[in-house]
């Protein structure tokens, strides 16, 4: 037997054995069919798109690493920013939850949702009324009866965060240094970290409220999609 014979006995069939011979046939799509021209059209720019694609963040850290680092927010930003947030979660709660749920409770031995909205938004006066230099509210959760509608309740969670901000406004970046008297401690603590307590206090809250609008079937304004 030839070498040749061996290695190509047909002078049609393709020189490497995975690739079909021009003439088979048995292979139905050719290279010049519109059915394999149309699938690499569809492949190049699969992959021209997923190039493009992935080039643009890798220009947007280009544009950034051209751009000065900005400084870090003054502390009176910064935890303004915070109570802020907790504050806007909270009154969105307060705004969102049905009325007629208002009296909702998980189990008997918690506050009900309303109590829990009232709790966090007086609480807030501890805070507040001694960086303002006033005595602490006389109690630590107003009544039900004296809030009876969810406007009301919304308007007096709105005001303790109102009055939560212009407090630590009014102290600007020094005057977070300067210290009150924690009543339930009984200690001199910073403005600053007695606020941090405070917005950790409402966060706290938030979770558990989160647990109430899922026991009773609701979905929290902040897991709902962004429209």
């Amino acid at each position: 037997m030839k070498s040749n014979e061996y290695l190509f006995p047909l002078q049609s069939q393709s020189p490497l054995p995975f690739l079909p011979s021009a003439g088979a046939s048995e292979y139905n799509v050719t290279a010049n069919s519109p059915k394999e021209k149309s699938a690499m059209q569809r492949s190049v720019f699969a992959a021209v798109l997923l190039a493009a694609t992935l080039a643009i963040p890798l220009r947007a850290q280009d544009a950034k690493k051209d751009q000065p680092i900005k400084p870090a927010d003054p502390e009176s930003k910064v935890v303004l920013d915070s109570w802020n947030d907790i504050g806007r979660k909270l009154i969105a709660m307060a705004e969102d939850f049905p009325e007629d749920k208002y009296d909702f409770k998980p189990n008997p031995a918690q506050r009900s949702f309303a109590e829990q909205l009232l709790h966090a938004a007086g609480a807030n006066y501890y805070f507040i009324n001694p960086v303002m230099g006033q005595k602490p509210p006389a109690e630590e959760d107003p009544k039900r009866d004296k809030f009876k509608t969810k406007a009301e309740i919304v308007a007096f969670v709105k005001k303790s965060f109102a009055d939560g901000a212009a407090a630590i406004q009014s102290k600007g970046d020094k005057g977070l240094s300067d210290t009150i008297v924690d009543p339930f401690a009984h200690q001199h603590v910073r403005v600053l970290d007695y606020a941090y307590g405070f917005i950790e206090h409402c966060g706290e809250h938030y979770g558990q409220l989160v647990v109430y609008y899922r026991v009773a079937g609701l979905v929290p304004p902040e897991s709902r999609p962004k429209k």
